[in-house]
Protein backbone atom coordinates (compact mmCIF):
# COMPACT_ATOMS: atom_id res chain seq x y z
CA UNK A 1 0.00 0.00 0.00
CA UNK A 2 1.17 3.20 -1.07
CA UNK A 3 4.71 1.83 -2.39
CA UNK A 4 4.49 3.70 -5.64
CA UNK A 5 3.88 7.60 -4.19
CA UNK A 6 7.56 8.29 -4.51
CA UNK A 7 7.59 6.92 -8.51
CA UNK A 8 4.30 8.37 -9.48
CA UNK A 9 4.00 11.94 -7.42
CA UNK A 10 5.99 14.91 -6.64
CA UNK A 11 6.72 16.34 -3.10
CA UNK A 12 4.82 18.94 -1.91
CA UNK A 13 6.61 22.17 -2.68
CA UNK A 14 6.55 24.31 0.62
CA UNK A 15 4.58 27.75 0.61
CA UNK A 16 6.65 30.94 0.45
CA UNK A 17 8.63 31.27 4.00
CA UNK A 18 7.07 34.09 6.06
CA UNK A 19 4.34 34.61 3.56
CA UNK A 20 0.79 35.39 5.22
CA UNK A 21 -2.27 33.31 5.69
CA UNK A 22 -5.78 34.14 4.19
CA UNK A 23 -7.23 32.92 7.70
CA UNK A 24 -4.48 33.03 9.89
CA UNK A 25 -5.66 33.83 13.70
CA UNK A 26 -9.19 32.22 13.20
CA UNK A 27 -10.32 29.28 15.24
CA UNK A 28 -12.61 26.62 14.09
CA UNK A 29 -14.24 24.35 16.65
CA UNK A 30 -15.15 21.06 13.82
CA UNK A 31 -18.33 18.91 15.35
CA UNK A 32 -18.24 17.60 12.02
CA UNK A 33 -17.93 14.03 10.31
CA UNK A 34 -18.14 12.08 6.95
CA UNK A 35 -18.12 14.46 3.96
CA UNK A 36 -20.21 17.35 4.00
CA UNK A 37 -18.64 18.71 7.39
CA UNK A 38 -15.27 18.30 7.43
CA UNK A 39 -14.49 19.50 4.00
CA UNK A 40 -15.42 22.99 4.35
CA UNK A 41 -13.41 22.70 7.67
CA UNK A 42 -10.12 21.22 5.79
CA UNK A 43 -10.91 24.57 3.20
CA UNK A 44 -10.36 26.74 5.94
CA UNK A 45 -7.67 24.98 7.32
CA UNK A 46 -5.97 24.97 4.09
CA UNK A 47 -6.47 28.95 3.97
CA UNK A 48 -4.29 29.34 7.63
CA UNK A 49 -7.65 29.08 10.23
CA UNK A 50 -6.60 26.83 13.48
CA UNK A 51 -9.07 23.74 12.91
CA UNK A 52 -9.70 21.73 16.35
CA UNK A 53 -12.02 18.87 15.30
CA UNK A 54 -13.65 17.58 18.15
CA UNK A 55 -14.40 13.80 17.97
CA UNK A 56 -15.38 10.80 20.24
CA UNK A 57 -12.76 8.78 22.26
CA UNK A 58 -11.30 5.80 20.27
CA UNK A 59 -13.37 5.55 17.23
CA UNK A 60 -13.26 9.20 15.96
CA UNK A 61 -15.26 10.09 13.05
CA UNK A 62 -16.71 7.04 11.61
CA UNK A 63 -15.20 8.42 8.19
CA UNK A 64 -12.09 7.34 9.30
CA UNK A 65 -13.04 3.37 8.98
CA UNK A 66 -13.62 4.08 4.86
CA UNK A 67 -11.96 1.95 3.05
CA UNK A 68 -9.02 1.39 1.81
CA UNK A 69 -8.24 2.40 6.03
CA UNK A 70 -4.01 1.73 5.78
CA UNK A 71 -3.56 -0.15 8.76
CA UNK A 72 -0.36 1.61 10.15
CA UNK A 73 -2.39 4.86 9.84
CA UNK A 74 -5.34 3.34 11.25
CA UNK A 75 -7.60 5.80 8.88
CA UNK A 76 -8.94 5.02 5.32
CA UNK A 77 -8.18 7.21 2.30
CA UNK A 78 -11.23 9.41 2.18
CA UNK A 79 -10.51 10.45 5.88
CA UNK A 80 -7.02 11.55 4.62
CA UNK A 81 -8.44 12.93 1.82
CA UNK A 82 -10.57 15.31 3.63
CA UNK A 83 -8.68 16.07 6.83
CA UNK A 84 -5.27 17.35 6.57
CA UNK A 85 -4.10 20.21 8.00
CA UNK A 86 -6.52 19.56 11.70
CA UNK A 87 -5.72 19.04 15.34
CA UNK A 88 -8.16 16.57 16.73
CA UNK A 89 -9.29 16.57 20.13
CA UNK A 90 -11.22 13.67 22.14
CA UNK A 91 -13.88 14.50 23.93
CA UNK A 92 -16.91 12.84 25.42
CA UNK A 93 -19.95 14.54 25.24
CA UNK A 94 -21.51 12.77 27.26
CA UNK A 95 -19.48 13.45 30.04
CA UNK A 96 -20.14 16.79 32.26
CA UNK A 97 -16.81 17.47 32.44
CA UNK A 98 -15.92 16.32 28.39
CA UNK A 99 -19.12 18.80 27.71
CA UNK A 100 -17.84 21.56 29.75
CA UNK A 101 -14.10 21.49 27.92
CA UNK A 102 -16.18 21.15 24.61
CA UNK A 103 -17.92 24.74 26.05
CA UNK A 104 -15.16 26.44 26.62
CA UNK A 105 -13.08 25.68 22.95
CA UNK A 106 -16.81 26.69 21.51
CA UNK A 107 -16.42 30.07 23.88
CA UNK A 108 -12.62 31.02 22.73
CA UNK A 109 -13.89 30.06 19.11
CA UNK A 110 -14.56 32.38 15.95
CA UNK A 111 -16.35 29.30 14.27
CA UNK A 112 -18.25 26.31 15.17
CA UNK A 113 -19.27 23.94 12.31
CA UNK A 114 -21.50 21.13 12.85
CA UNK A 115 -23.37 18.31 10.98
CA UNK A 116 -25.66 16.57 13.22
CA UNK A 117 -28.55 15.37 12.85
CA UNK A 118 -31.10 17.97 14.15
CA UNK A 119 -31.76 18.02 17.31
CA UNK A 120 -28.51 16.41 18.59
CA UNK A 121 -26.50 20.25 19.39
CA UNK A 122 -29.60 21.21 21.50
CA UNK A 123 -29.31 18.29 23.82
CA UNK A 124 -25.55 18.95 24.59
CA UNK A 125 -26.42 22.83 25.21
CA UNK A 126 -24.20 23.29 21.86
CA UNK A 127 -26.71 25.08 19.77
CA UNK A 128 -26.13 28.67 18.72
CA UNK A 129 -28.89 30.38 21.23
CA UNK A 130 -26.54 28.71 23.52
CA UNK A 131 -23.21 29.03 22.56
CA UNK A 132 -23.38 33.14 21.30
CA UNK A 133 -24.28 34.06 24.67
CA UNK A 134 -21.46 33.01 25.73
CA UNK A 135 -19.87 34.60 22.72
CA UNK A 136 -21.73 37.07 20.93
CA UNK A 137 -19.13 37.19 17.80
CA UNK A 138 -19.63 33.49 16.69
CA UNK A 139 -20.28 32.51 13.21
CA UNK A 140 -21.62 29.06 13.68
CA UNK A 141 -22.56 27.33 10.50
CA UNK A 142 -24.68 24.60 10.65
CA UNK A 143 -25.70 21.82 8.03
CA UNK A 144 -28.60 19.59 7.32
CA UNK A 145 -29.97 17.12 5.05
CA UNK A 146 -32.69 19.57 4.70
CA UNK A 147 -33.23 22.59 6.99
CA UNK A 148 -32.84 22.91 11.04
CA UNK A 149 -36.59 23.66 10.84
CA UNK A 150 -39.71 22.82 9.34
CA UNK A 151 -41.98 19.82 8.28
CA UNK A 152 -38.46 17.63 7.35
CA UNK A 153 -35.91 18.84 10.05
CA UNK A 154 -35.84 15.22 11.05
CA UNK A 155 -35.09 14.01 7.80
CA UNK A 156 -31.77 12.69 7.62
CA UNK A 157 -30.30 12.70 4.11
CA UNK A 158 -26.90 11.63 2.35
CA UNK A 159 -24.85 12.47 -0.90
CA UNK A 160 -27.54 9.77 -3.27
CA UNK A 161 -30.80 10.75 -1.77
CA UNK A 162 -29.80 14.12 -2.25
CA UNK A 163 -28.91 13.38 -6.01
CA UNK A 164 -32.04 11.51 -6.47
CA UNK A 165 -34.70 13.86 -4.71
CA UNK A 166 -33.13 17.35 -6.06
CA UNK A 167 -33.79 15.65 -10.04
CA UNK A 168 -30.24 15.05 -10.62
CA UNK A 169 -30.45 11.69 -11.15
CA UNK A 170 -33.26 12.14 -13.86
CA UNK A 171 -30.70 14.04 -15.95
CA UNK A 172 -27.46 12.09 -15.96
CA UNK A 173 -27.57 8.03 -18.32
CA UNK A 174 -29.20 7.33 -21.37
CA UNK A 175 -32.47 7.57 -22.70
CA UNK A 176 -33.28 4.12 -22.89
CA UNK A 177 -32.60 3.34 -19.24
CA UNK A 178 -32.78 4.78 -15.44
CA UNK A 179 -31.53 7.52 -14.71
CA UNK A 180 -27.90 7.39 -12.84
CA UNK A 181 -25.98 8.78 -9.75
CA UNK A 182 -22.79 10.49 -10.01
CA UNK A 183 -20.25 8.31 -8.24
CA UNK A 184 -18.38 11.42 -7.04
CA UNK A 185 -19.79 12.80 -3.74
CA UNK A 186 -21.25 15.42 -5.92
CA UNK A 187 -23.81 17.13 -3.34
CA UNK A 188 -21.32 16.80 -0.10
CA UNK A 189 -18.55 18.69 -1.87
CA UNK A 190 -20.36 21.24 -3.69
CA UNK A 191 -22.39 21.76 0.22
CA UNK A 192 -19.04 22.01 1.47
CA UNK A 193 -17.60 24.43 -0.71
CA UNK A 194 -20.97 26.38 0.09
CA UNK A 195 -20.61 25.86 3.48
CA UNK A 196 -16.99 27.37 3.11
CA UNK A 197 -18.31 30.36 1.29
CA UNK A 198 -21.13 30.84 3.30
CA UNK A 199 -18.39 30.99 6.56
CA UNK A 200 -16.16 33.19 4.60
CA UNK A 201 -19.42 35.44 3.94
CA UNK A 202 -20.11 35.78 7.56
CA UNK A 203 -16.88 36.42 8.58
CA UNK A 204 -16.42 39.57 6.33
CA UNK A 205 -19.69 40.61 7.99
CA UNK A 206 -18.73 40.07 11.33
CA UNK A 207 -15.59 42.40 10.44
CA UNK A 208 -17.71 44.97 9.22
CA UNK A 209 -20.21 44.94 11.91
CA UNK A 210 -19.00 43.01 15.14
CA UNK A 211 -21.53 40.19 15.12
CA UNK A 212 -21.55 36.87 14.49
CA UNK A 213 -24.18 34.83 13.15
CA UNK A 214 -26.07 31.36 12.58
CA UNK A 215 -24.74 30.08 8.78
CA UNK A 216 -27.38 27.17 7.59
CA UNK A 217 -26.41 25.62 4.66
CA UNK A 218 -28.58 22.13 3.45
CA UNK A 219 -27.87 19.48 1.44
CA UNK A 220 -31.23 19.05 -0.52
CA UNK A 221 -31.23 22.95 -1.07
CA UNK A 222 -27.80 22.90 -2.60
CA UNK A 223 -28.72 19.63 -4.91
CA UNK A 224 -31.14 21.75 -6.14
CA UNK A 225 -29.13 24.39 -7.29
CA UNK A 226 -26.91 21.59 -8.63
CA UNK A 227 -29.21 20.56 -11.46
CA UNK A 228 -27.98 23.87 -13.09
CA UNK A 229 -29.75 25.82 -15.52
CA UNK A 230 -32.38 23.04 -16.42
CA UNK A 231 -34.43 24.25 -13.09
CA UNK A 232 -35.46 27.71 -15.07
CA UNK A 233 -35.16 25.34 -18.31
CA UNK A 234 -38.22 23.45 -16.81
CA UNK A 235 -39.90 26.45 -15.30
CA UNK A 236 -39.90 28.91 -18.70
CA UNK A 237 -40.89 25.76 -21.13
CA UNK A 238 -42.81 23.18 -18.82
CA UNK A 239 -40.42 20.19 -20.22
CA UNK A 240 -38.73 17.85 -17.73
CA UNK A 241 -34.68 17.51 -18.80
CA UNK A 242 -34.25 14.56 -20.98
CA UNK A 243 -31.12 11.94 -20.38
CA UNK A 244 -28.56 12.81 -23.56
CA UNK A 245 -25.85 10.35 -22.34
CA UNK A 246 -22.71 11.54 -23.42
CA UNK A 247 -24.08 14.04 -25.71
CA UNK A 248 -25.68 17.49 -25.49
CA UNK A 249 -28.94 18.81 -25.69
CA UNK A 250 -28.01 22.06 -26.45
CA UNK A 251 -24.96 21.97 -28.52
CA UNK A 252 -23.95 19.59 -30.90
CA UNK A 253 -21.44 18.03 -32.11
CA UNK A 254 -20.83 17.84 -28.31
CA UNK A 255 -19.96 13.86 -27.35
CA UNK A 256 -17.79 11.23 -27.19
CA UNK A 257 -15.89 9.62 -30.41
CA UNK A 258 -13.14 6.96 -31.17
CA UNK A 259 -9.59 7.70 -32.31
CA UNK A 260 -7.39 4.65 -33.83
CA UNK A 261 -6.35 4.34 -30.09
CA UNK A 262 -8.61 5.81 -27.58
CA UNK A 263 -11.82 7.63 -26.63
CA UNK A 264 -12.10 11.54 -27.00
CA UNK A 265 -14.42 14.27 -25.65
CA UNK A 266 -15.15 17.34 -28.07
CA UNK A 267 -17.45 20.22 -27.01
CA UNK A 268 -18.69 22.40 -30.50
CA UNK A 269 -20.12 24.97 -28.01
CA UNK A 270 -21.22 27.72 -30.96
CA UNK A 271 -20.92 27.85 -34.78
CA UNK A 272 -17.76 29.62 -34.86
CA UNK A 273 -15.97 26.32 -32.86
CA UNK A 274 -17.85 23.70 -35.67
CA UNK A 275 -16.39 26.18 -38.17
CA UNK A 276 -13.41 25.63 -37.06
CA UNK A 277 -13.53 21.83 -36.20
CA UNK A 278 -14.54 21.15 -40.10
CA UNK A 279 -12.47 23.43 -41.68
CA UNK A 280 -9.02 23.59 -40.17
CA UNK A 281 -9.38 19.97 -37.85
CA UNK A 282 -11.19 17.67 -40.44
CA UNK A 283 -10.44 20.11 -43.86
CA UNK A 284 -14.05 19.33 -44.55
CA UNK A 285 -14.84 22.72 -45.72
CA UNK A 286 -17.59 21.47 -47.56
CA UNK A 287 -19.20 19.81 -44.39
CA UNK A 288 -18.80 23.80 -42.21
CA UNK A 289 -20.37 25.50 -45.75
CA UNK A 290 -23.25 23.23 -45.89
CA UNK A 291 -26.71 24.94 -45.12
CA UNK A 292 -28.02 21.86 -43.26
CA UNK A 293 -25.27 22.37 -40.70
CA UNK A 294 -25.41 25.88 -40.08
CA UNK A 295 -26.61 26.26 -36.59
CA UNK A 296 -26.84 24.00 -33.45
CA UNK A 297 -30.59 23.32 -33.89
CA UNK A 298 -29.70 22.12 -37.49
CA UNK A 299 -26.83 20.12 -36.46
CA UNK A 300 -28.83 18.83 -33.61
CA UNK A 301 -31.74 17.58 -35.91
CA UNK A 302 -29.09 15.84 -38.14
CA UNK A 303 -26.99 14.18 -34.78
CA UNK A 304 -26.67 10.80 -35.94
CA UNK A 305 -25.31 11.73 -39.53
CA UNK A 306 -22.97 13.75 -38.29
CA UNK A 307 -21.85 11.81 -35.65
CA UNK A 308 -21.42 9.30 -38.19
CA UNK A 309 -19.34 11.24 -40.31
CA UNK A 310 -17.26 12.30 -37.58
CA UNK A 311 -16.73 9.39 -36.18
CA UNK A 312 -15.18 7.85 -39.31
CA UNK A 313 -13.10 10.72 -40.12
CA UNK A 314 -11.49 10.44 -36.37
CA UNK A 315 -10.87 6.84 -36.60
CA UNK A 316 -8.64 7.04 -39.13
CA UNK A 317 -5.47 8.69 -36.65
CA UNK A 318 -4.07 7.97 -33.67
CA UNK A 319 -5.27 10.63 -30.17
CA UNK A 320 -2.64 12.69 -30.16
CA UNK A 321 -2.77 13.33 -33.95
CA UNK A 322 -6.26 14.89 -33.19
CA UNK A 323 -5.31 16.64 -30.11
CA UNK A 324 -2.22 18.42 -32.06
CA UNK A 325 -4.69 20.01 -34.52
CA UNK A 326 -7.77 20.71 -32.35
CA UNK A 327 -5.50 22.57 -29.51
CA UNK A 328 -3.99 24.35 -32.77
CA UNK A 329 -7.58 25.50 -34.00
CA UNK A 330 -9.06 25.50 -30.79
CA UNK A 331 -11.43 23.57 -30.48
CA UNK A 332 -12.06 22.17 -26.75
CA UNK A 333 -11.54 18.55 -26.24
CA UNK A 334 -10.41 15.96 -23.56
CA UNK A 335 -9.33 12.32 -23.77
CA UNK A 336 -11.36 10.25 -21.92
CA UNK A 337 -9.83 9.21 -18.89
CA UNK A 338 -9.65 6.87 -15.69
CA UNK A 339 -9.03 8.21 -12.37
CA UNK A 340 -5.91 7.10 -12.23
CA UNK A 341 -4.72 8.20 -15.43
CA UNK A 342 -6.17 11.93 -14.34
CA UNK A 343 -4.04 12.49 -11.52
CA UNK A 344 -0.53 11.33 -13.24
CA UNK A 345 -1.15 12.94 -16.24
CA UNK A 346 0.88 16.05 -17.73
CA UNK A 347 -1.95 18.45 -16.86
CA UNK A 348 -2.21 17.70 -13.00
CA UNK A 349 1.51 17.31 -12.99
CA UNK A 350 2.06 20.74 -14.18
CA UNK A 351 -0.69 22.25 -11.66
CA UNK A 352 0.92 19.94 -8.98
CA UNK A 353 -2.55 18.50 -8.18
CA UNK A 354 -1.65 15.21 -6.29
CA UNK A 355 1.89 15.34 -4.37
CA UNK A 356 3.28 13.07 -1.43
CA UNK A 357 3.95 14.79 1.77
CA UNK A 358 5.60 13.24 4.81
CA UNK A 359 4.05 11.15 7.78
CA UNK A 360 5.93 10.03 10.63
CA UNK A 361 4.62 7.09 10.63
CA UNK A 362 4.22 5.65 7.44
CA UNK A 363 6.42 8.17 5.07
CA UNK A 364 4.70 9.37 2.71
CA UNK A 365 1.00 10.05 1.75
CA UNK A 366 -0.68 11.27 -1.06
CA UNK A 367 -2.53 14.91 -0.90
CA UNK A 368 -4.94 15.81 -3.19
CA UNK A 369 -4.67 20.08 -3.49
CA UNK A 370 -6.85 22.78 -3.41
CA UNK A 371 -8.10 24.32 -6.45
CA UNK A 372 -7.10 27.80 -4.71
CA UNK A 373 -4.22 29.47 -5.78
CA UNK A 374 -3.55 32.94 -3.98
CA UNK A 375 -0.58 35.53 -4.94
CA UNK A 376 0.01 36.76 -1.14
CA UNK A 377 -1.63 34.53 1.27
CA UNK A 378 -0.74 31.28 -0.31
CA UNK A 379 -2.25 28.30 1.18
CA UNK A 380 -0.94 26.65 4.14
CA UNK A 381 1.55 23.64 3.10
CA UNK A 382 -0.43 20.46 3.98
CA UNK A 383 -0.31 18.28 7.29
CA UNK A 384 -1.49 14.89 7.14
CA UNK A 385 -4.92 14.33 8.85
CA UNK A 386 -4.48 13.35 12.67
CA UNK A 387 -5.02 10.39 14.74
CA UNK A 388 -8.35 10.49 17.27
CA UNK A 389 -7.44 12.59 19.73
CA UNK A 390 -3.75 13.45 18.69
CA UNK A 391 -3.96 16.90 20.36
CA UNK A 392 -6.25 16.75 23.02
CA UNK A 393 -2.91 18.21 25.77
CA UNK A 394 -1.75 20.26 23.23
CA UNK A 395 -5.07 22.32 22.06
CA UNK A 396 -6.00 22.15 26.17
CA UNK A 397 -3.03 24.10 26.87
CA UNK A 398 -2.73 26.15 24.49
CA UNK A 399 -6.52 27.19 23.78
CA UNK A 400 -7.74 26.89 27.82
CA UNK A 401 -4.42 27.11 29.85
CA UNK A 402 -5.15 23.82 31.05
CA UNK A 403 -2.18 22.88 33.70
CA UNK A 404 -1.34 18.92 33.94
CA UNK A 405 -3.48 19.08 37.32
CA UNK A 406 -6.66 19.98 35.63
CA UNK A 407 -6.03 17.64 32.53
CA UNK A 408 -5.31 15.08 35.05
CA UNK A 409 -8.43 15.66 36.61
CA UNK A 410 -10.32 15.74 33.41
CA UNK A 411 -8.91 12.35 32.54
CA UNK A 412 -9.64 10.84 35.51
CA UNK A 413 -13.54 12.20 35.15
CA UNK A 414 -13.75 10.28 31.32
CA UNK A 415 -13.82 13.35 29.79
CA UNK A 416 -11.26 12.03 27.27
CA UNK A 417 -13.11 8.26 27.42
CA UNK A 418 -11.86 5.48 29.21
CA UNK A 419 -8.11 5.27 29.51
CA UNK A 420 -8.18 1.69 27.31
CA UNK A 421 -10.03 3.95 24.69
CA UNK A 422 -7.48 6.74 24.32
CA UNK A 423 -5.29 6.36 21.44
CA UNK A 424 -2.41 8.07 21.89
CA UNK A 425 0.85 7.93 18.95
CA UNK A 426 4.02 7.25 20.36
CA UNK A 427 5.90 10.19 21.78
CA UNK A 428 2.58 12.29 20.99
CA UNK A 429 0.45 13.62 23.82
CA UNK A 430 -3.02 13.17 24.00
Amino acid sequence: MLEQLESDFPEHQPRPAGAPQALAGIKVVDFTHFIAGPFPTMILADMGADVIKIEAPGRGDDFRQYPPVHPELAQGAPFLWSNRNKRSVALDLKTPEGLEVARALVASADVVVENFSTGVMERFGLDYESCRKANPELVYCSMSAYGREGAFADRLGFDPIAQAESGFVSMNGYADRQGVRALSPVMDISTAMMAANAILGALVARERTGRGQAVEVALFDNAVLMTGYATLQHVFSGAEPQRHGNTSPDTCPSGVFEAQDGSFYINCGNNKIFQRLMTQVLERPDVAADPAYASGRERSQRRELLFALLGEAFAKQPWSHWQSRMRAAGVPCGQVRSVGEAIRSPEARERRLVTRIPHPQVGWVPNMALPIRYSRTPIADPVAAPTVGQHTQEVLREALGYDEQRFAALARAGAFGPPAERHEPAGTPA
